[in-house]
């Protein structure tokens, strides 16, 4: 495969182009409101589910509708320009995490029960990886599941959970060998009535309007039959689902950036003060193009790796932590820019430069902290 060519073709685009429309139609006139109550109706999963935009990089017979990633990364970063980062997050977790494990993890019998419902945007799923204390260090996990017959019983606590609150199923990361290290971990899907697990939504800086929830495991009792990996296969999973997720985390940072320099422009040349801000204006520009174009190589190595052709990947990890680690931070610095340049009234409540720069705040901690992605990169070194 030649890596020089575009990635984006006609079709493509048209997908994009549909995916604004659909934002434009369902999101954007309805998110100041979402965001003043702090909330956003669970209806709208049904209604992104109905229009197709959970489908999107999944196989048609769960009720995919395709065509490939990259009609995925369309649409993520025309969902990234919603203006509401909470309701990006659970929207695009719900299709990147919790039904992306079931895909790539779950039996033909797990995909007919949890993910074609999820495509469809029926049920709401969540990924339940971090924990109180442990953060983005997956082999501090505490969280226990311990065999009893036929069933698993379950007892620990996950933070931090996009959807967690309102979730019907949770992918659980769960210890089931304390003694193995990586290999001691098992991944389950724990359903909202089972007994014993409960749901609370936290109250956040930024994503105001997502659903983010603490967890807790009190004996929930689940069959074996909701074990989605083999025993001791979840920490790999994770680490294989984690690249993804951190991809679409520096495409939405790109789009944030993008908005946020065109927000700046258009506020200094309303103002008349470009020539005082030029120099700081042309360093962002240069390095948003730099981060935009290491994405772009880290997305060409995923779609490579998709298509069965050969990638290293210790490069493809590597390329995914650098892009992840250099967009979240650019897309603070530049929705810091923006409301520096707007003065005294961005800092109103509600105004939504404010909101911009609070929700991309969480960039650098959700999905592996910069110190993680750090760590990463360091490892494929060989350090």
């Amino acid at each position: 495969m030649n890596l020089a060519l575009p990635l984006m073709t006609a079709g493509h685009e048209d997908v994009r182009s549909r995916a604004r429309a659909f934002v434009a139609e369902h999101l954007l006139p309805h998110i100041d409101k979402w965001e003043a109550a702090r909330d956003f109706p669970r209806d709208l999963f049904a209604t992104t589910g109905k229009a197709g935009w959970f489908g999107a990089k999944f196989d048609s017979r769960w009720g995919g509708t395709g065509p490939d990633l990259l009609a995925e990364v369309a649409w993520i970063e025309e969902l990234s320009r919603c203006g509401s980062g909470g309701v990006a997050a659970d929207l695009g977790a719900h299709s990147q995490l919790a039904s992306l494990y079931v895909a790539r993890q779950g039996s033909d019998e797990h995909c007919e029960r949890w993910l074609r419902p999820s495509i469809a945007g029926e049920i709401v799923g969540g990924l339940g990886v971090t924990e109180p204390g442990a953060g983005s260090d997956v082999n501090g996990l505490r969280t226990r599941a311990v065999r009893d017959g036929g069933d698993w019983v379950i007892n620990g606590a996950k933070t931090f959970i996009t959807n967690g609150a309102w979730a019907d199923y949770v992918v659980v990361a769960a210890r089931t060998n304390p003694e193995a290290g990586h290999a001691g971990v098992t991944l389950f899907v724990v359903e909202a009535a089972t007994p014993g697990f409960e749901q609370r939504r936290m109250k956040m800086v930024g994503w105001q309007t997502s659903h983010t929830g603490d967890l807790s495991f009190v004996d929930v009792r689940v069959p074996d039959d909701n074990r989605l990996t083999e025993e001791g296969r979840g920490f790999y999973a994770i680490m294989e689902n984690f690249a993804w997720e951190r991809l679409m985390m520096s495409l939405g940072a790109n789009v944030a950036c993008a908005e946020a320099l065109a927000d700046v422009v258009r506020v200094v040349n309303e103002h008349g003060t470009g020539r005082d801000w030029a120099r700081t204006i042309a360093d962002l520009a240069v390095d948003i193009a730099q981060a935009r174009a290491l994405t772009e190589h880290a997305l060409r190595l995923h779609v490579n790796n998709e298509a069965g052709a050969p990638v290293d990947g210790a490069e493809l990890l590597r390329a995914t932590a650098m892009s992840k680690l250099v967009t979240q931070r650019l897309a603070v610095r530049a929705c810091n820019l923006a409301l520096d340049v707007r003065g005294a009234d961005a800092i109103e409540p509600g105004h939504p430069v404010r909101r911009w720069l609070r929700d991309a705040r969480l960039g650098p901690i959700g999905g592996g902290t910069d110190e993680i992605m750090r760590e990463i990169v360091a490892g494929t070194l060989a350090l």
